[in-house]
């Protein structure tokens, strides 16, 4: 890894930053619905959410992780987005971020940290395996949109 890559706590300027890296990863979301969602992430203790600079303040990633509370397994933490630029893969970008997570969560009194990878991202499956996680199970995401009666 580069020895002038920082890992900082990510601020609402970096939203369209954020938004440009997950359009890499097929999430089309547009700054303006990043800066909200982003917004309203750093205004809670629930989330922790940093990016990954270069030497020259390009943002190389980012990594977002939430406090998660079930009835039936308790609280947790669980990493819900991590995105590399392509361009800076393979080089400890996203390692660097997901040790950063997982301080963040030994702080906060967790002794695990999760992670949920679609079966479709084979990249990272290994990057996963090699930094400490072990598959725990496989599962199948259902999605039903609703509308809203006043539409």
């Amino acid at each position: 890894m580069d020895a002038s890559l920082c890992i900082v706590p990510a601020a609402i300027e970096d939203a369209a930053e954020i938004a440009r890296l997950s359009f890499e990863l097929g999430y089309p979301k547009t700054t303006e619905q990043t800066r909200a969602a982003l917004e309203r992430m750093l205004m809670s203790p629930a989330y922790f959410v940093v990016v990954a600079k270069a030497g020259g303040g390009a943002r190389l990633g980012w990594i977002a992780v939430e406090r998660r509370l079930s009835l039936e397994s308790g609280e947790s933490a669980e990493i819900t987005g991590l995105v590399v630029a392509a361009t800076a893969r393979r080089m400890g970008v996203g390692k660097a971020l997901v040790d950063a997570a997982e301080q963040w969560a030994r702080n906060a009194g967790f002794d695990a940290i999760r992670v949920r990878s679609n079966v479709t991202r084979t990249e990272s499956h290994p990057f996963y395996r090699e930094i400490g996680f072990r598959q725990s199970k496989t599962q199948h995401v259902y999605i039903k949109r609703i509308v809203s009666d006043a539409a």
